[in-house]
């Protein structure tokens, strides 16, 4: 079993959620925190089963996530 770090966002018509770590595009979504996180869950063990073990990145193991606002010119 592989601890996963999963970005959820906040957006004016829902909640976006996406994993840190792994190999190609996962996304989930819902309404709610609750329902885009379940959603996620549910992308990210499709990816697995469809795709096998050689998704995780493990070449560097996330330890922490930071958000930050910058401004870009």
């Amino acid at each position: 079993m592989n601890k996963i770090k999963i970005i959820v966002e906040r957006h004016s018509d829902g909640y976006v959620g996406y994993p840190l770590g792994l190999k190609g595009v996962v996304v989930g979504q819902g309404n709610s925190f609750e329902e885009a996180l379940e959603d996620t869950q549910s992308a990210i063990k499709f990816h697995i089963e469809s795709f096998g073990s050689d998704i995780f990145d493990d070449e560097s193991e996330i330890l922490d996530v930071i958000v930050a606002d910058s401004l870009v010119a």
